[in-house]
């Protein structure tokens, strides 16, 4: 039996003692990062990371907000205490296909959130489409609030961040990053919470969100975290998140 929590459990359980996100020991994300990372929470349950690209409006992952839930924003005060923020309006991108998800394949894995009012000591990122050509071995920065040990909800809350390498043959439609660090064991990689996070690159000079963490995987493609970190880049969902913004009334960070 899958067991629902409410939303005070979830603040309770998971998120009322931050501690890391992001497995193998990536370190604090801090600045503009730090301010723009949010965590989203379920009524069913679930938690998930955002990255805020207006003031009120939060961009995440499509199998974040799946229908028949409520969800909000945790917000933390200056003694790192947490409160619940009110989400107005959920849109899940139209092509999103979770069955695809699953199986590590690409979708359309984009969500926006729209928030009742802006967040207090928080500042948006801008968006883009990762710079071409793409290739192996480019670097992206991943971000998030998820756990730091794999089953144990309790060590998130916290915006970490780390850097990947892309593998494979990266695209419009999916990038996979692994940390080269890492030698046949795990290494750092998104994890539980992290879904929705921000896939970054650094362009003319400032930091832009190109794409949205999907999942990942243990080290050799097994189950778990610390392998392959599936992002799904924003090249083909930017029109689709600008007119949804524009049509919400919520003017995107530039």
């Amino acid at each position: 039996m899958i067991r629902t929590l409410t939303f005070g459990c979830l603040l309770g359980a998971a998120l009322a003692s931050p501690a890391a996100a992001m497995v193998g020991g990536a370190p604090e994300a801090t600045g503009a990062l730090g301010r723009a990372l949010v965590t989203i929470v379920g009524s069913r349950g679930n938690f998930c990371s955002g990255t805020l690209i207006a003031p009120d409006l939060v961009l995440s992952a499509a199998h974040c907000v799946g229908p028949g839930a409520d969800y909000k924003v945790v917000h933390y005060d200056a003694q790192r205490q947490p409160s619940l923020r009110d989400v107005a309006r959920v849109a899940a991108h139209p092509e999103f296909d979770m069955g695809a998800i699953l199986g590590h394949r690409a979708s359309a894995d984009v969500a926006l959130l729209k928030l009742a009012a802006p967040l207090p000591g928080k500042a948006p990122l801008p968006i883009a489409a990762p710079e071409d050509p793409l290739a192996a071995g480019q670097d992206f920065t991943v971000a998030g609030i998820g756990v730091t040990r794999r089953g144990d909800g309790k060590s998130g809350g916290t915006a970490r961040s780390a850097t990947l390498t892309a593998t494979g043959r990266p695209g419009r439609l999916q990038i996979r990053l692994t940390d080269p660090a890492a030698t046949g064991g795990a290494g750092l990689g998104a994890c539980t919470g992290d879904s929705g996070g921000p896939a970054l690159q650094a362009q003319n000079d400032r930091l832009v969100v190109i794409g949205v963490v999907s999942w990942s995987t243990g080290p050799g493609n097994t189950a778990g975290c610390g392998g392959l970190t599936g992002v799904t880049p924003l090249t083909l969902y930017r029109d689709w998140i600008a007119r949804t913004a524009q049509s919400w009334g919520s003017a995107l960070s530039r």
